[in-house]
């Protein structure tokens, strides 16, 4: 029984052939031209908002590029990867929607689809890298006393190497981009999973070192924080002002990482839960309709990090300046940092410990 069982799976995956084989013209748009058009000017408002979010964090991250501190260095590479999804991905996307069908072919849509899963991976590296760090910071004092400028530039390098090799491995032969069923836009070939064995390694491979792995962990790192500090709040309590002002600002530059970690998950979960049903569930069984909306929500995933930290951080000019000058507490709110300001920071190293 069990060697027919395993004749018949073997051959469905042999008779299985993905959308983008079943039609002449696999890069035709499946949504009507209104909803095409609606989804384009969508993009469009959501590309231009993260392009001037994400610029506005770097130029005024250049203009203390020196003076940032290694939680700082990681925050605004996750600008950049942020940027990079919108200036590299975001108008080969546009156009076609606009256009009613994918226009940039087979070659553009293996470059679209690499471009967007390198920059959204790097996203969720670095933010798993932010989420260790504050773990550490705040379970862990004495790890900010050797954490220096050039070890936030080595977990960089692991972060952009990590990126590129999961986004390069689908060319290598062990998978694909392939256009999504809407036919407007290019993603990782989940398809693969239901035509062979060594496609569902492939789709469980990215699934768990560039989703589930990095989830785990931010996961892990917030939920020791908040024991730690429920454990903690009696205690810096017997502490002097400063040092429980300085207590305070991690708190709430802690929260403030936490909301950029969950509205990523948050963008691209649905998306996820798709992808997964499509390449181990019934073939074909998600409506056409239907999966473009979460392929729309993650795409917005880049916009929500300059905008949740410029809020936010509206407050820490005001926390701030009970202890700082009010012209450099508010210079300092608006450079997209998740640490600490220079002084505070200092301070809560040397004496919390």
């Amino acid at each position: 029984m069990s060697g027919m069982a395993s004749d018949h799976n073997n051959s469905s995956q042999e008779e299985y052939i993905p959308h983008y084989l079943q039609k002449e013209d696999p890069f035709a748009s499946k949504l009507s031209r209104e909803a095409d058009i609606v989804a384009g000017f969508y993009l469009t408002i959501i590309g231009i908002l993260s392009t001037l979010g994400n610029g506005y964090v770097l130029f005024m991250s250049s203009k203390r590029k020196k003076k940032l501190r290694p939680a700082e260095i990681m925050t605004v590479n996750l600008a950049v990867c942020d940027l990079g999804i919108s200036v590299v991905g975001k108008p080969f996307s546009i156009i076609s929607f606009f256009s009613h069908r994918w226009v940039f072919g087979w070659i553009g849509c293996r470059w679209y689809g690499w471009a967007g899963f390198f920059f959204g991976c790097g996203s969720l590296i670095t933010m798993t890298a932010v989420s260790l760090d504050r773990y550490l910071k705040i379970c862990h004092l004495s790890y900010g006393t050797w954490l220096k400028r050039h070890h936030a530039f080595i977990c960089l390098a692991i972060i952009w190497a990590y990126a590129t090799f999961w986004a390069t491995v689908p060319f290598a032969g062990v998978g694909s981009y392939a256009p999504e069923p809407f036919g407007t836009s290019c993603t990782l070939d989940w398809w693969l999973a239901q035509a062979s064995v060594a496609g569902q390694a492939f789709v469980l491979s990215i699934l768990f070192f560039c989703l589930l792995f990095p989830t785990a962990v931010i996961v892990f790192s917030y939920v020791k924080i908040i024991l730690k500090v429920k454990s903690s709040t009696k205690e810096v309590a017997h502490y002097d002002t400063r040092i429980q002002n300085s207590h305070i600002l991690e708190m709430k530059l802690t929260k403030v990482a936490m909301l950029i970690c969950a509205g990523f998950l948050l963008a691209w979960i649905p998306y996820a839960v798709v992808s997964v049903w499509s390449a181990f569930g019934r073939p074909d069984s998600v409506p056409i309709q239907f999966s473009v909306v979460p392929t729309l929500l993650a795409k917005s995933a880049a916009m929500y990090n300059p905008i949740i930290y410029q809020v936010i951080d509206c407050k820490f000019a005001c926390c701030r300046s009970g202890g700082l000058k009010a012209k450099s507490s508010l210079k300092k709110s608006r450079t997209y940092t998740i640490s600490a300001h220079r002084d505070s920071s200092a301070m809560n190293e040397t004496q919390l410990e």
